[in-house]
């Protein structure tokens, strides 16, 4: 679902939705390890990679923002996209520094472990709080700082429903929830029982980067009725050796379409790989891309669970 059709279905739901309780300020909230309080709504805001900036645009929250980072250095943006952010600065291509988010007068950063936030890095929700900047952390992404259960669809409607807490609109957050839940149950609805073996490729050659149960691919395989070869692996974003897919044999690869290297690219290395002639996706050819907003947390995976769904058991 993209962005604008979001929006027209939040004006449909609005009704059901406008009895929600405001916020009530101080308001504390769980970012994963961590309890963060506002006084009150930010004011000056900053998200972090397309799929987060994705999230609060979607929830109506623009001018709440003073821009974005992590987008251009990466990813190419659709013209909806970048319609929907014209007038939004991106502060940093790739990673924002703890001079450009002061320089901003930002208050609120909205990002996550490994998505613009490294253990040990210069920007940390401990060294940010000091400078008065409250961060908010990707649910999925605690998996890097805390022992967490299997990702799961949740994980993306908690950070809807606590931003909408944070910023005071949870009407519009409960009806885009209410949307997403009612898309994936009619996708699962009519699955079969049967869930083709799925290895998910991200990029590398000498191993191969993928997901596994603590990211969020493992949620839409298996909302799609597919079963994540790795998903007795402890780990979100994680590398893994030839030799491990070789063994589990995936009957369908996952392909993440980002970055310079296209999908189409992508693809011609794993059916040339001379080590890969044996597994059943590599012989029979079958192959599902996603675009990476797809794939991360955000309001687009249920587009992921869609595509995800049709590519592993047809129409």
């Amino acid at each position: 679902m993209t962005v604008r059709s979001l929006l027209c279905v939040l004006l449909l739901l609005g009704s059901a939705s406008a009895f929600a309780q405001a916020t009530q300020y101080p308001l504390t909230v769980q970012s994963c390890n961590r309890e963060v309080t506002f006084k009150e709504a930010p004011k000056h805001a900053v998200s972090h990679d397309i799929n987060m900036t994705q999230m609060m645009l979607a929830l109506g929250l623009k001018s709440r923002m003073v821009g974005y980072s992590g987008v251009s250095g990466w990813k190419a943006v659709t013209p909806h996209m970048q319609s929907l952010l014209d007038g939004l600065p991106e502060l940093a291509a790739k990673y924002p520094s703890v001079e450009t988010l002061l320089n901003a007068n930002v208050d609120f950063f909205f990002a996550g472990w490994d998505y613009g936030m490294r253990v040990g890095g210069d920007l940390t929700p401990q060294t940010l709080q000091p400078l008065g900047i409250s961060v908010y952390e990707l649910s999925e992404s605690c998996a890097f700082v805390m022992k967490r259960p299997a990702a799961t669809l949740e994980d993306t409607y908690n950070d809807l429903r606590n931003l909408g807490k944070i910023f005071d609109v949870q009407d519009r957050a409960n009806a885009l929830i209410a949307q997403m839940q009612a898309q994936v149950a009619e996708v699962r609805k009519d699955l079969p029982a049967d869930k083709p073996r799925v290895f998910l490729y991200d990029s590398g050659e000498d191993r191969a980067m993928t997901s596994g149960r603590l990211g969020m691919p493992q949620a839409l395989i298996d909302a799609a009725g597919g079963r994540n070869i790795l998903e007795d692996v402890e780990a979100s974003w994680t590398r893994v050796n030839w030799e491990t897919v070789v063994e589990r044999n995936p009957q369908v690869i996952v392909i993440v379409d980002y970055s310079e290297i296209t999908a189409e690219q992508k693809e011609q290395f794993l059916l040339n790989n001379k080590a890969l002639q044996s597994v059943d996706a590599i012989r029979n050819q079958r192959f599902i891309v996603i675009p990476y907003v797809q794939a991360t947390p955000g309001i687009d995976n249920v587009l992921a669970v869609e595509a995800l769904a049709k590519g592993f058991h047809g129409e």
